[in-house]
């Protein structure tokens, strides 16, 4: 038709005629559309009536049916061309869990990609374990990046930290109670077209069993809330075929249910045991199967919403563990529980990728990197927000906004900065609107938002503030450098795939998005990395406020995996090294393959420059430094000599 208008302009010039004849006529119109696979309705009734599944809560991203071979066909070909042209080696697939079986998806895209790297963003609880049935490498690396962020948390601050924060705010729930807030918030509110359509699948199904036709719709859709309200991961990955219900997604179903089944005591605990026969698949029938499976799919955008969309800009405590797949409820792990995550990922995951910043974490990975030495001085920390908010008191209006914004914005100011006001008002609006108490994404209040604007506008043109909040910044920042050192250091080392989100070769202090998709200046990086080959370790240190040693580790690194990639493949081993000493506890080691050490500072406020008597043991041989060029014998050596020269140590046994 495109091709016929422009050969002949009579003809485009009558479709235009037509087009705005009816534009012009209420009824004309009215029955166009009526002729259409869609109705045309008012925004605000998505929520309640909607009648397809979207991705997540955006009405305009339709979710397709991969599970039809022809929709992957046609969805897939141009990925599958690039792979068997030779274009890509590997794919990220992001979102599994919004489709009906993402194990028989895997297989399938397997099957037509055997030889590729496969990777799927999914989002695992503390201690949930990826599929062992899925045949993948692993995930996008958020297990990874949580576990190693609690590595640099200090447990001692837990205390003085939650007591000030609730002192401060008046925020007294727990992260599981915002948790659970939360999902029966967007339940209620962006997702209850969800459930209104689980709700009917189930009222259905009663109708074929006499004992339970007699529940209420309302009892029914209240069930089946609750139920998604309590499920402690995203999802399970119940099947209709022959491998029916794992025993750990049975463990999730029997627990959301009798979660579920203790906060709604006034309804009978038969209907809840005919809703754990659905799920658990011991109900046969084709609308018994599509409500099990549907269901499942419900349970993860929930999650999503509720706690990654919520729940963390409510519970404000810490922001530095408010990560997507983290549990901001746990304050710090040990070396022991970091050492046995990595031999198991060696053991089952060995190919995984490993991530400390993506396109969607809070925060990027140097932010958190500052935000974790809070964690060692908490009471510096009172002392100065006590100062900050005594002074920017002038600045609210009718007490607005609230303290836990406030708490929240003194923690990402100081992770971020300097920080442009254009930058914090952008991230400031999105906290509140996320957070759903004041104000929302489809109910932003006018009034609340411009004060909290016009808070942060007016903190930040605070020249007494900003100085202070500079100079607190300043006494920190190589501490938080070193400790964004020892993170990149562990992502380049430990058994998986590093992945190095765009611009975080150097410092990259940067927000949630949409602060953390800016431009990058790769021309930029490009010069620093020529500029850095000519240059003295020593030259590269003097330059590290533009990011040089953060550049210069990435680099040699990559080099030594390109060079030794035994030492990091499925075939190597994770052997952990424990130092002796005073400060043992704050020493991060171990080896990969026979020939590799890796060590690193963590909790570095209360040990740099005092590290006394502690030490490392080096295997027998003679062992190269990678980033200082220096050779070390076996034997006990102090980690004052290994981080002499460069706050971390990457060693190769010649």
């Amino acid at each position: 038709i495109e091709r016929l208008c422009r050969e002949q302009p009579r003809i485009a010039q009558a479709i235009d005629d037509v087009i705005a004849e009816t534009n012009a006529d209420p009824q004309s119109l009215g029955l166009l559309l009526d002729q259409q696979n869609y109705r045309l309705a008012y925004w605000r009734t998505a929520s309640e009536e909607l009648v397809y599944r979207r991705f997540f809560d955006i009405n305009s991203l339709v979710s397709l049916r991969m599970e039809d071979e022809q929709v992957f066909e046609d969805t897939h070909a141009l990925a599958l061309a690039w792979i068997e042209q030779g274009v890509v080696d590997g794919l990220r697939i992001d979102h599994p869990d919004g489709l009906r079986d993402p194990e028989a998806y895997f297989v399938r895209l397997r099957d037509r990609a055997p030889e590729s790297w496969l990777v799927v963003e999914k989002i695992l609880q503390p201690n949930e374990m990826l599929p062992a049935s899925w045949p993948v490498h692993g995930t996008t690396g958020y297990d990874f990046l949580n576990q190693l962020a609690g590595l640099f948390v200090d447990p001692a601050g837990e205390v003085p930290l939650t007591q000030f924060y609730e002192a401060f705010t008046g925020e007294t729930r727990s992260f599981e109670q915002c948790v659970y807030d939360g999902k029966q918030q967007v339940l209620r509110e962006a997702f209850a077209a969800d459930v209104h359509r689980l709700t009917s699948l189930v009222v259905e199904i009663c109708e074929r069993h006499a004992h339970y036709r007699d529940y209420t719709r309302k009892d029914l859709r209240e069930v089946v809330r609750e139920i998604i309200a309590s499920y402690p991961v995203y999802r399970t990955y119940s099947r209709a075929d022959e491998q029916g219900v794992r025993a750990t997604d049975r463990h999730y179903i029997n627990q959301a249910i009798d979660s579920a089944r203790e906060k709604l005591p006034d309804i009978e605990a038969d209907l809840f045991e005919f809703i754990r026969q659905l799920l658990l698949l011991e109900l046969k029938g084709d609308l018994e199967l599509d409500f099990a499976m549907r269901f499942q799919q419900a349970t993860g955008a929930a999650v999503a919403k509720g706690v990654e969309d919520t729940a963390f800009y409510n519970f404000n405590r810490f922001l530095a563990l408010n990560e997507v797949g983290g549990d901001p409820g746990t304050f710090g792990i040990s070396l022991e529980r970091f050492h046995r995550y990595c031999q198991q990922m060696q053991a089952e995951w060995p190919l995984t990728m490993l991530t400390t910043t993506t396109h969607d974490t809070k925060r990027s990975e140097d932010v958190r990197a500052r935000l974790y030495l809070l964690s060692e001085i908490p009471e510096r920390w009172r002392s100065a927000v006590e100062r900050w908010s005594d002074h920017n008191l002038q600045y609210k209006q009718n007490n607005w906004p609230d303290a836990n914004f406030e708490y929240a914005l003194y923690q990402t100011l100081f992770g971020a900065w300097p920080v442009s006001t254009q930058r914090a008002t952008t991230f400031a609006i999105k906290a509140v609107r996320e957070a759903k108490v004041h104000t929302s994404w489809v109910a932003p209040q006018a009034d609340y938002e411009a004060s909290v604007t016009q808070f942060v506008e007016h903190v930040l043109a605070d020249e007494w503030f900003t100085r202070d909040l500079q100079q607190f910044v300043e006494e920190l920042t190589w501490p938080g450098q070193i400790n964004a050192l020892a993170q990149v250091l562990a992502k380049l080392t430990c058994p998986g795939i590093p992945d190095i989100y765009q611009g975080n070769e150097v410092w990259n202090y940067s927000l949630v998005d949409p602060d953390n998709r800016r431009l990058v200046d790769f021309e930029a990086c490009r010069q620093t990395l020529q500029a850095m080959s000519d240059l003295s370790l020593e030259e590269i240190m003097q330059r590290t406020d533009e990011g040089f040693p953060k550049l210069w580790l990435t680099r040699q690194a990559l080099q030594l995996r390109k060079r030794r990639p035994e030492l990091f493949g499925a075939e190597s081993t994770y052997v952990p090294q424990w130092a002796a000493g005073t400060h043992a506890d704050a020493v991060l080691a171990f080896c990969r393959g026979a020939d590799c050490l890796v060590a690193a500072p963590i909790r570095v406020v209360r040990t740099w420059d005092r590290w006394e008597d502690t030490r490392l043991h080096l295997p027998e041989g003679t062992w190269h430094n990678e980033l200082t060029g220096e050779r070390l014998a076996a034997g006990e050596v102090p980690v004052t000599q290994l981080w002499r020269r460069f706050p971390v140590a990457l060693l190769v046994r010649h």
